[in-house]
């Protein structure tokens, strides 16, 4: 049986890969792309919290994050994330805490697909 976080672990990892196929330069790395099955337990739980982060505060805004930018909304996701790799990872490297204006431009526009795709679906 899927559970809740299960459901919107996959919701995440669904539309991260879905950016990455579309704004990634080249050939991405294989465990940018890697399925749902095969991705570590620790990204499984990251990618439910922000997930559901992205879900609650589209609700409690009564719709109103449809007013942000899509910049604006991609640095959401990328925070929520951030928190999410200081919770799982002791001494993570930098490029995996890196603030917004650091990110590669494919990474930012992934971030601002994966609200909106949890925005569309919430």
């Amino acid at each position: 049986m899927q559970t809740e976080a299960d459901e919107q672990g996959r919701t995440f990892r669904e539309a991260w890969i879905a950016g990455v196929n579309k704004h990634y330069p080249g050939e991405p790395k294989s465990s940018y792309v890697t399925p749902w099955e095969e991705t570590p337990e620790w990204e499984r739980q990251a990618a439910a919290a922000v997930c559901s982060q992205v879900r609650t505060f589209v609700e409690i805004s009564a719709g109103n994050t449809a007013k942000l930018t899509r910049e604006q909304k991609g640095r959401f996701v990328a925070l929520c994330w951030i928190v999410q790799i200081h919770k799982h990872i002791d001494n993570p490297k930098p490029s995996y805490v890196a603030d917004w204006g650091d990110l590669p431009e494919w990474q930012r526009e992934t971030d601002a697909d994966i609200f909106e795709h949890i925005e569309n679906d919430a």
